[in-house]
């Protein structure tokens, strides 16, 4: 049989450890890498009229016609268009960016599609929503599985929740993605996600339990595991396929947003799996605990 209950303490210290490097990476480089949608700036929608770009050479020659400290970069988007992001920009500056770029790569007027500024404020909005909507996602979750199952399994589930956003964020902080709206998106999707994976693991402890009361709950928590983990599989297999093809023929944007999504399908099926269960025997084991040394002092 399956030991996860048994092992728990491995599963939650490789998460940690996770966690960690997450929030070290995070205070050297001070923070996210923002995009322009959150740090406010400059998005200016180019088309090339050519796939064959180097993007290198591109970015260079952006760098060396905008003020310093500007951090332009470059994305294929659909076609031959391609995209530069900046940080604040003048519109002195930017008139004179888009006349170079023009000039070197013989483009006419109609080449610019599109340039939009963003404020800064509007980034801080974005995120504020952002954080609004994770924790009311959060707390329905919570009230939804404590009527369901019990108060112990709806912290379990928040608990498990917020471990798959935490390792989301350790893949933004690690390899600098840039946090954008596409980030709302990620993490709603990885909480949807996982909450629906821990509810059937859920379920299914909740059926054993009911059927055979005489065993350990820890073991029938390691027998539903066992009788759930096919599905868990087959059901994170089939959500990532897609997500990989998106990541594999996707613009440099969609990639962006796919390797988060990713690992929080990989770190929803661990958190399912590995965490939910045994967090749910370790409540109960401390309430029965706290209820035997309340009638060891009567």
């Amino acid at each position: 049989m399956l030991k996860i209950v048994e092992k728990f303490k491995i599963f939650a210290a490789i998460s940690l450890v996770i966690i960690i490097i997450g929030a070290v990476v995070f205070g050297i480089c001070g923070g996210f890498a923002q995009d322009v949608d959150f740090a406010g700036g400059m998005t200016m929608y180019i088309d090339m009229g050519k796939d064959d770009i180097n993007y290198g050479e591109l970015e260079q020659f952006i760098k060396d016609n905008t003020p310093d400290g500007v951090n332009p970069t470059v994305q294929k988007s659909d076609g031959t268009q391609i995209v530069i992001k900046t940080t604040p920009i003048g519109t002195e500056d930017r008139d004179k960016l888009q006349a170079a770029i023009l000039e070197k790569y013989e483009l006419g007027e109609e080449a610019i599609l599109q340039v939009d500024n963003v404020d800064a404020s509007v980034g801080k909005e974005l995120k504020t929503q952002a954080l609004t909507a994770t924790l009311i996602a959060a707390v329905l979750m919570l009230i939804y599985i404590t009527i369901r199952f019990e108060m112990r399994t709806g912290i379990a589930a928040v608990i498990c929740l917020i471990h798959d956003v935490l390792i989301m964020l350790t893949v933004y902080a690690v390899f600098r993605i840039p946090v954008n709206s596409n980030f709302i998106a990620a993490i709603l999707t990885i909480v949807g996600y996982s909450i629906n994976n821990t509810i059937v693991v859920f379920d299914r402890i909740r059926e054993n339990y009911a059927k055979n009361k005489k065993a350990s709950f820890a073991e029938i928590v390691n027998t539903s595991i066992k009788q759930t983990l096919g599905r868990s599989i087959s059901t994170t297999i089939t959500t990532l396929l897609p997500v990989i093809m998106l990541f594999i023929f996707g613009v440099t944007s969609i990639r962006h947003f796919t390797i988060p999504l990713m690992v929080g399908l990989l770190a929803g099926t661990y958190s399912s799996v590995l965490l939910a269960g045994p967090l749910w025997v370790l409540m109960k084991n401390l309430q029965a605990n706290r209820k035997k040394k309340k009638l060891a002092k009567r």
